[in-house]
């Protein structure tokens, strides 16, 4: 979830800094948009991993 809120909020600061001109709140969005895809992307790693685990466990129950 906190994936999304990152996404957005660094969407609003890039928005807000293209109206203001200003670059640097642009740039924190951008950075806050990037954290938010990075989580995101951990994420699906670490449901991955534990899909993984989960079909090992059954493999070895079956032997």
């Amino acid at each position: 979830m906190g994936e999304i809120i990152d996404k957005v909020k660094g969407k609003a600061k890039q928005v807000e800094g293209i109206v203001t001109g200003n670059k640097a709140r642009q740039n924190e969005g951008e950075l806050d948009e990037a954290r938010g895809n990075v989580k995101g992307a951990v994420n699906k790693v670490a449901g991955a991993v534990h899909n993984a685990a989960d079909a090992v466990k059954q493999a070895v129950k079956k032997i």
